[in-house]
């Protein structure tokens, strides 16, 4: 956002590629509110379909709250969020950071890391001491140090791969963030009400739903099927062509030096037969 100006602080929720809520808020708000309704109406849905299913909760040290956190606790939802740092954790991995920093000096400045597994609670907002995990890396120089709140078990998930294999692969949503945001216009909030740019924000996640489908169910074993929105929009649907319209049916003339017009055959086929 801009000085004087206004700004928006849209919340998504996904499931791999798939599209569970973007609910659009306004700025001036703690960047967990409203997560607890939307989880809570996500996971109903998706209990009602498939009830035994295991859900895990990710999501980056904003959302570290007490009220999301107990919620995942009472109704059988594990939980592994960041957590930002302060001085009580971080005195918490003093000796693991020198061990940290010894190495990577020991080993020409190359960036090394260790890890500690401790239960650990805040002085007032939690209610109860749980699992948490601590990264303590030295690279380039300087400590780098992460930490991380669960409620998975230090048996099912060691303190290295809870971070490095389950927490880290987190990252991935950011890839998602940058589809609806850029490739398909979802910051686009030039409408005068919160009403009229949510509606904006539903048909850029619809058009996201929709490109998503097309991706893997269309394009399934090709080149494109791990293509981002904004590549499929050139590649696949902003193409030149020429359109006959008869009576019985729709013609579509297609450079015959279209570098992707295999792509763009089995996928039209494979909707088709999805459609029929």
């Amino acid at each position: 956002g801009y000085y004087g100006g206004y700004c928006y602080l849209p919340l998504y929720i996904t499931c791999g590629d798939h599209l569970l809520a973007s609910k659009l808020r306004p700025s001036d708000i703690d960047g967990a509110a409203g997560s607890v309704e939307e989880v809570a109406r996500i996971v109903a849905q998706i209990r009602r379909r498939w009830p035994k299913v295991r859900i895990i909760l990710r999501a980056d040290s904003g959302f570290a709250r007490e009220n999301l956190m107990a919620w995942c606790e009472a109704n059988g939802v594990d939980f592994l969020f960041g957590l930002p740092r302060n001085v009580r954790l971080a005195a918490e991995i003093r000796a693991e950071l020198d061990q940290a920093k010894l190495a990577s000096e020991a080993d020409e400045g190359r960036p090394a890391r260790r890890f500690k597994d401790f239960t650990w609670t805040t002085r007032k907002t939690w209610s109860r001491r749980r699992r948490v995990v601590a990264k303590a890396e030295w690279t380039q120089g300087e400590a780098n140090p992460r930490f991380v709140v669960t409620s998975l078990s230090d048996e099912a998930w060691p303190a290295r791969s809870l971070y490095e294999d389950l927490y880290c692969a987190r990252g991935e949503m950011e890839n998602r963030i940058k589809e609806f945001q850029l490739d398909l216009f979802a910051d686009r909030t030039s409408s005068a009400t919160l009403h009229a740019n949510q509606l904006r924000l539903w048909f850029a996640s619809f058009a996201y739903v929709l490109v998503s489908a097309l991706r893997r169910i269309g394009l399934a074993g090709t080149r494109l099927q791990r293509a981002s929105c904004g590549s499929l929009r050139l590649k696949l649907l902003k193409i030149a062509a020429m359109v006959t319209i008869s009576v019985r049916r729709i013609k579509f003339a297609m450079n015959c030096a279209c570098p992707f017009q295999r792509e763009w055959a089995l996928a039209y086929g494979r909707l088709s037969a999805q459609a029929a």
